[in-house]
């Protein structure tokens, strides 16, 4: 069996194929992260008409990888939401395309589900597990059952955490996308330096704007007083404080559902603090820790057609989209996260 993902729904133009349910044969990412740095963030336009300029390339380098035809490919996964409308519909038009011309079925695949599903590609998942989705649109923990369905325990009431991370680089002025330079600079500063106060909300809702807005303001009374501060004791503050509530909300939630197992799911999970603050407190409560390595952190088509295996799996040929080119409308039945 073979599955060809295809994933365009920000910034990142990917493809991958899946053999069996096992094997990855490709995984080919286009990423834009240049092209937007000097705006701070992704431009939805500028993403859209990237992805309608990479995605054949990015195919043909695929199957040439993969040593495979599309007169193989069994099935074609696509993500349908959430994303950026352009470039969602950049993909879904493309995979409606390939799937209407070679009459291969196409199975529509939740985003959010398919970063969970990352953690399969590589590791033995036990059944039923807490999911903490960390990305830059999403802030998330979801209950998976051993019939692979999804309960959302609880989300951001504002913004992301991803967001969150770009947002407070752009404050220090150390540019985007501000995840990865934050990481580093953690490990350069003093995070005892700045105090911010954990925000008052349910017990597996998370958010984060009032922790960005006590860096920026904090960001910005020193820079009126002409008073001197490292970017790297702002950084190392604010990680360790949005680790800390990730890490407690994660496992608080394994234990009251009674659950062993965590998975780590979404580009924060790239995170190195947050993988090791999380193992740990897995290891003080006996909760098994999974994350997938750094390419399936971020958006990717391997992800899309393991999501797309494992509902081919568990819904059969009910999971399968019509195949009426009319873009997104066909797609989006079961937007649940």
């Amino acid at each position: 069996m073979i599955i060809l993902g295809i994933e365009t729904s920000c910034d990142e133009t990917s493809i991958g194929i899946l053999k069996d349910g096992k094997e990855i044969l490709t995984n080919k990412i286009s990423s834009q992260i240049d092209i937007h740095k000097e705006f701070g963030g992704v431009v939805p336009e500028i993403a859209s008409r990237h992805h309608i300029k990479n995605i054949v390339a990015v195919l043909e380098e695929a199957l040439e990888e993969a040593k495979i035809t599309l007169d193989d490919v069994d099935y074609i996964a696509v993500t349908y939401a959430p994303g950026l409308i352009g470039a969602l519909l950049v993909g879904i038009s493309f995979a409606k395309g390939l799937a209407y011309g070679r009459k291969i079925p196409i199975i529509p695949v939740h985003h959010i589900k398919a970063h969970i599903y990352g953690n399969f590609i590589e590791s033995e998942i036990t059944f039923p597990t807490i999911a903490l989705i960390v990305s830059g649109g999403h802030t998330n923990i979801v209950l998976v059952t051993e019939k692979h369905e999804f309960i959302n325990i609880g989300g951001t009431l504002d913004d992301a955490v991803g967001e969150t991370y770009d947002k407070v680089a752009r404050v220090l002025g150390i540019g985007y996308p501000g995840g990865p330079v934050i990481d580093k600079m953690y490990y350069q500063g003093d995070s005892s330096y700045l105090k911010i106060p954990e925000p008052k909300v349910g017990e597996f809702d998370f958010s984060f704007s009032g922790i960005k807005t006590s860096v920026i303001n904090f960001v910005n009374q020193k820079k009126m007083k002409n008073e001197s501060f490292k970017n790297e004791d702002i950084a190392a503050s604010f990680q360790k404080k949005v680790v800390e509530i990730l890490v407690k909300k994660s496992i608080k939630a394994a234990q009251e559902k009674n659950i062993k197992n965590i998975v780590l799911a979404g580009g924060v999970a790239a995170n190195s603090l947050l993988r090791s603050e999380l193992v740990s407190a897995g290891n003080k409560n006996g909760i098994t820790i999974t994350y997938p390595k750094f390419e399936y952190c971020t958006d990717n088509g391997a992800m899309i057609a393991m999501a797309g295996y494992h509902k081919l799996m568990t819904r059969g040929k009910e999971c399968f989209a019509p195949l009426e080119l009319n873009g997104v409308a066909s797609l989006s039945m079961e937007y649940d996260i």
